[in-house]
């Protein structure tokens, strides 16, 4: 009988560190060549899987998968794809059942979040009905770090040291200019319900009058009033202000700042620009000038700047994740569990898919300072090792040196697949 073969995928929307885990997937397995045939990844995630799209990796020489772990973004593609439940398109999981049995592949790892955890999770219990079982490991990864139990997600430290950094230099800035010009400056990260990102700005405020001045949390209610006292008495302490705003900020009654209508694919609602919007409430309130910026996709997507920490755990999941498919576990995560002492540890353990799929964890009320608009002493023990240390790319000619693949797809066995 034929070795059992691997597929990986990347889910959802990429980080700077999410192919460092995928390289440990991948280098871990083959070491393993005696258990493990081939490694498949999923050319666009899960679309890969359906549409029978499925990149050999042996292809790929040692070198170029090493460079996976200084490369961002997602080197094999990955897609915003949520698989529905069983009953309302069995159509979708028979395919991939199809597909996993032409190609017998037994390891399935999905690398993503949430949404990610709940379809490797339904792939694991149907495989068992069918009678062909699939060995589905889930493989953490967001920027949003809302997965629960984990105690932070792969991909979030190294966005936390960018918006950091970023707010720093960008404050620098505005107190340069504010005596004769620009007198604030709003910043928006990602962060659709939890404030994670935003929080790990607060870093950057070292003393009494370091940017951020002001964070506006997901968690907490928006209150026009009370933001815009503190923007003035920021500019009249300090000459200027400088403000960190979160996608996801909400009114009290549940509507977000900048909802801009319409639904993402998955099921989402779509958010516009935040920053804009906050930025023209102050000039038409309090007339200040005003700049502001959207980080988008550059906050999840340098590289340049990555934590060298995230960089240790997204390889140490994605590593993790083979062992535990080999060991015989299923429906199952790594998770990153922090130690107990002064001194920063952490160490990796497991959980049920079934306990994080389709979970949120937001921010600790305790982690935002009272007044809702900062965060605590609490909040920076927390962040704060997360961001430390850098591992630079390869740099020629100035410019980073990325993994470059050849993506070759194995010979297709099966009919084209046409979605319901």
């Amino acid at each position: 009988m034929s070795k059992a073969n691997l597929f990986y995928a990347q889910s959802g929307g990429v980080t700077s560190v999410i192919n460092d885990s995928a390289c440990g997937v991948i280098e871990t397995a083959r070491l393993h060549k005696d258990t493990i045939g081939k490694v498949y990844a999923g050319l666009n995630g899960i679309l890969g899987a359906l549409n029978e799209d499925l990149i050999d990796t042996s292809r790929e020489t040692k070198k170029t998968i090493a460079a996976l772990r200084s490369t961002p973004a997602g080197a094999f593609g990955s897609c915003r794809y949520k698989l529905k439940s069983y009953s309302d398109n069995q159509r979708e999981y028979e395919r991939l059942m199809e597909v996993f049995q032409a190609h017998n592949i037994r390891y399935f790892l999905y690398n993503g979040g949430g949404d990610s955890q709940d379809t490797a999770n339904k792939v694991s219990q149907l495989s068992l009905e069918q009678g062909f079982p699939i060995t589905c490991i889930g493989i953490p990864k967001t920027v949003d770090n809302d997965l629960p139990i984990t105690d932070n997600c792969p991909g979030f430290g190294s966005v936390a040291k960018y918006v950091a950094v970023s707010i720093r230099e960008a404050g620098l800035d505005v107190a340069s200019m504010c005596a004769s010009s620009t007198k604030v400056f709003v910043m928006e990260v990602m962060g659709r319900h939890a404030g994670w990102i935003a929080g790990a700005a607060g870093l950057s405020t070292e003393k009494e009058g370091d940017a951020p001045h002001i964070i506006l949390f997901p968690e907490i209610a928006f209150n026009k009033d009370k933001f815009l006292k503190k923007v003035k008495r920021c500019v009249s302490r300090y000459g200027y202000c400088a403000i960190v705003v979160s996608e996801g900020v909400q009114y009290k009654n549940g509507k977000f700042l900048a909802e801009a209508g319409g639904k993402d694919a998955f099921g989402h609602v779509q958010l516009g620009g935040v920053a804009p919007f906050v930025a023209n409430m102050i000039k038409d309130e309090l007339g200040y000038k005003y700049h502001w910026a959207v980080a988008d996709y550059l906050q999840r997507a340098a590289r340049h700047i990555a934590s060298a920490t995230d960089v240790k755990q997204a390889y140490a999941v994605g590593k993790v994740a083979v062992e535990l498919a080999l060991k015989g576990k299923t429906a199952v995560m790594p998770i990153i569990i922090r130690g107990k002492g002064k001194k920063y540890t952490w160490r990796i353990g497991e959980v049920k898919l079934s306990d994080v799929a389709n979970a949120e964890k937001v921010m600790p009320r305790d982690y935002i300072t009272r007044d809702g608009l900062h965060i605590t002493e609490k909040a920076r023990a927390y962040f704060a090792p997360l961001i430390q240390g850098e591992d630079y790319p390869v740099y020629k000619q100035g410019i980073p040196q990325y993994a470059r693949l050849k993506k070759v797809l194995e010979k297709k066995k099966l009919k084209k697949w046409h979605s319901a």
